[in-house]
Parts: C-alpha cells; sequence; structure tokens
C-alpha cells in the first residue's frame, strides 16, 4: 500500500489529477482487501426465490441452492450448487470443481476492472407473526391431523400437554394442517411451519406433492424480513436441565415424552444446525439426536459449535437401526414409538416441590415469559453427591456382559423390554442429574438390573 501511494508527488501542487491519483490508489487497496474474503458463497436464502429445482434428483420442491460470486452477486452456472437433501441426494458441484471441469482459472482470477460496491443498505429488522394470527391457531384440535395422531399414541392427557407445551396449532391451508410456531425466548414468533401428516400412521403427506410451506407466505405479510429461531426456543428459559437437539419438529415432540430429562428443541432439517440457530445454546450441555445417514455431518458440526457449547452426539440409530431402517432413513421418534413411554417416566418429584400444571386442549394461551425472579427463585439446596464412581462401575458392568434380547422382570412391578435402550437412557438420565436425590431412582434400577442379571448368568 505505501509504494501505492508513493507514486503520488506530495511536494508538487495539489491538484484535481492528484486526486484522482489518491482516489485510484485507495481503490486499489480496498479491491485487494475485498479479494481476500471467500469470493464464492452459496446464496443466502431470502425466499423461495432464492432456490431452485435440484438438477441432479429434480426434485418438486425447490431444494438447490445455488453459488453466487460476491462481487458481482451472479450464479456461477445453473448446475453449480448444492442439494439440501444431502442424505437421499447429496448433488454438490463446488466452483473449483466448474473452474477446473472448463479449464477456468480459479486460484489466480483474471484482472478486472474496479467497480466500487453500492452502500449495503442498512440492516432490517427481525420481522414477528401477530399475535392475532398465533391465538387464531390455538383451537380447531379435534380436526388437526397430528395432534389425533398423538392422542392415538399417548391419550388425550398427554396429547394435551404437548400441545400446550409446544403450542401446536391447526392451519386451514391444508384439511387437517399442523402449524409448528417458532417462538423466542422473549416470546416473539418469528414464524410459523405449516405440515400436513397423516392421522394414522404420523407420516409426513408427501403425495401428490410435499405439504410443507410458512405462515408469513401465506399470510402475504409485507417486506417480512425472516430470521428463525429453534422449534421449542421458548422452553429454553428452563435453565435446570440439558438441551436435546433434534432435526424435526415432530421428533422433538414426541422424544419429549419418552427422555423428559431433556428440553426437546429441533432445527428442522439436516443443514440447518447453524451458529445462528445454537447462539441462544452458550454455555449449556447439548447432545444431538440426528436422523439416521446424519451422524457424520452433525459431529463435524459438533466441533465448529463447540465454542457455543459443550455438544455430544449420540449414535443410537447408527448402533440399533436394522437396514431395513436405515433405508428408509429412521429418526428417532421413529425407534421410540416401538416402546410404552410409561416405561421411560422420571420419579415423581417430592412433596415440597409440586407437579408441573399443564392446560387443557380447549384452555391454551399464547406464551408469555415469566418473570426471571419468580421463575428461578428456589429454596437452597444441599450439594449434590456425587455418583461417578458408581455409574464408572455400572458401565464397566454392562459392557463386560451379553445383554439379554428377551424381556427381563425387574421385581414385581416392572418388566423391561429393551434392556439396551432401558440402560442407555438410564445413564443419560444420570450423567445429566448427577447426584441430585430425585433422580437417585434411575441409579438404584440400574443396580437392581445388575443384581438380577447377575443372579440369572450364575
Amino acid at each position: 500500500m505505501q509504494n501505492t501511494f508513493a507514486k503520488v508527488n506530495y511536494k508538487q501542487p495539489f491538484t484535481f489529477a492528484s486526486l484522482q491519483t489518491l482516489i485510484h490508489a485507495f481503490a486499489n487497496c480496498k479491491h485487494k482487501l475485498l479479494m481476500s474474503e471467500h469470493k464464492y458463497i452459496l446464496e443466502p436464502y431470502k425466499g423461495m426465490n432464492t432456490r431452485y429445482r435440484c438438477p441432479s434428483c429434480q426434485q418438486r420442491d425447490k431444494t438447490f441452492s445455488l453459488y453466487i460470486d460476491t462481487e458481482t452477486g451472479e450464479h456461477i452456472h445453473p448446475t453449480v450448487g448444492r442439494c439440501n437433501r444431502e442424505s437421499n441426494c447429496g448433488h454438490h458441484y463446488t466452483p473449483k470443481q466448474y473452474f477446473q471441469d472448463n479449464n477456468i482459472s480459479f486460484d489466480t482470477p483474471q484482472p478486472k476492472a474496479y467497480k466500487p460496491r453500492p452502500v449495503t443498505p442498512p440492516q432490517k429488522p427481525v420481522s414477528f407473526i401477530p399475535v392475532e394470527v398465533f391465538k387464531a391457531s390455538l383451537k380447531a384440535h379435534e380436526t388437526n391431523h397430528f395432534v389425533q395422531f398423538l392422542i392415538n399414541l399417548f391419550g388425550v392427557e398427554v396429547a394435551s400437554q404437548l400441545v400446550s407445551r409446544y403450542f401446536i396449532a391447526t392451519s386451514k391451508h391444508w384439511n387437517g394442517a399442523t402449524v409448528f410456531w417458532q417462538i423466542d425466548t422473549q416470546g416473539k414468533i418469528r414464524t410459523g411451519k405449516i405440515m400436513l401428516y397423516s392421522p394414522t400412521s404420523g407420516k409426513r403427506v408427501k403425495e401428490p406433492y410435499n405439504h410443507i410451506n410458512w405462515v408469513h407466505s401465506v399470510i402475504k405479510q409485507a417486506e417480512f424480513n425472516l430470521q428463525q429461531c429453534l422449534f421449542g426456543e421458548h422452553l429454553l428459559i428452563d435453565k435446570t436441565k440439558p438441551v436435546a437437539i433434534v432435526e424435526s419438529e415432530k421428533t422433538a415432540v414426541i422424544a419429549s415424552v419418552y427422555l423428559p430429562q431433556f428440553i426437546w428443541v429441533a432445527v428442522g432439517s439436516l443443514t440447518n444446525l447453524n451458529a445462528e440457530k445454537c447462539c441462544i445454546l452458550k454455555g449449556r450441555t447439548v447432545t444431538l439426536f440426528p436422523d439416521l445417514n446424519g451422524f457424520e455431518k452433525w459431529s463435524s458440526k459438533a466441533k465448529e459449535l463447540s465454542h457455543l457449547a459443550i455438544f455430544t452426539v449420540s449414535d443410537l440409530l447408527e448402533r440399533k437401526a436394522t437396514e431395513a431402517e436405515k433405508k428408509q432413513g429412521f429418526d428417532l421418534a421413529d425407534y421410540l414409538i416401538k416402546f410404552n413411554y410409561k416405561a421411560f417416566a422420571l420419579p415423581k418429584p417430592e412433596a415440597n416441590e409440586p407437579p408441573p400444571t399443564f392446560q387443557p386442549l380447549v384452555e391454551l394461551k399464547p406464551f408469555e415469559q415469566p418473570k426471571p425472579v419468580c421463575y428461578f427463585s428456589k429454596p437452597e439446596q444441599p450439594k449434590p453427591e456425587s455418583w461417578e464412581q458408581n455409574i464408572t462401575e455400572l458401565e464397566n458392568y454392562f459392557a463386560g456382559i451379553a445383554l439379554p434380547t428377551q424381556p427381563v422382570k425387574l421385581n414385581r412391578c416392572s418388566t423391561i423390554t429393551n434392556c439396551s435402550l432401558f440402560i442407555e437412557s438410564h445413564f443419560a438420565t444420570l450423567k445429566a442429574n448427577n447426584g441430585k436425590r430425585n433422580f437417585s431412582p434411575y441409579l438404584n434400577r440400574l443396580q437392581e438390573l445388575k443384581q438380577v442379571l447377575t443372579t440369572n448368568i450364575n
């Protein structure tokens, strides 16, 4: 930069020509600095007009993101981009590959005449869904196909609790459609995903087309600036539990019944696990439960996001799924609903801790953030003891024996239908709540199972 400006003779009288020389010198230096940034990036999402049909899988849905030149904002080529269906398609044609295939220089770009960048307009504020729209959706649950599936699976009482907890809503966009609202920790409604499910199987309706839409698109809210958050983010005001992240909203809802020791949230898809959505998790303990074929992708993401939170990645599905289930792309919900949820129930709270109350379906109210003082004020508790040694001994024991595949009668009142899943879920609970007196039944049950298995082996 110093050599560039040295061309100007500062001892000569200041003229218009010398001013032009200074401007060109500054422009050249600025251009070199800009070139040090990423020159080619995937086009940021600004609505469905920035997504395209994949040239590889040719899905009707727009699942393809194109690469753009950050200097010109133009697409490189209609085939240069990445399909968001990473598990089922995986098409990713990078700019470097395109340039190599077409004998175009990539590492050494051709010199171009400097074009000043337009002034970047101030960032638009985040848009929110009107509260009136949100309130109007919290009814007609008797017509909601997903709620009907939950009632068939868990009964009316548990289904009502889930509807209240996650503000599961109903849309008229399709008959029986569900709205999964994205509500942040301030109680603001970022958007809602509209989806249609089968009331009997709980599977998404994908024929004759994939039934997915967004509330902000349906109501045609003018100049809507979308900034998504986690589904279930409003539950993160509870700082006492570890967090579990899954891909789909349906999985988060169902898993919260089987493993209530976690706060269950969803990112919406395999590729939506990113820093923008996870910044709210700063300093927390988080377990990722990817769908089948997503373990490697999310393991890489866990390392990338490790500056935000303590991430671990569950390989439960990778270890337990059959070949047929892997081909079907099972998620955690598909696996859990094969078991009776009552076998996973947490111990009842002590008398001095009143049980949580849930509103029935007909009395749903919009989310309101509790006052922090009331929410977090708790009587001072004694420092919990550590169960590390007990957990280690039990882990070593169960790892050293062949676990039975048949049901095991634990005591007169309890029968374990799946030993492996029973042990894994109990260890996850103990590690997340080490030394907390309310969770000692989990330790007791594992010790009781050890005694039963030891007796049977001998």
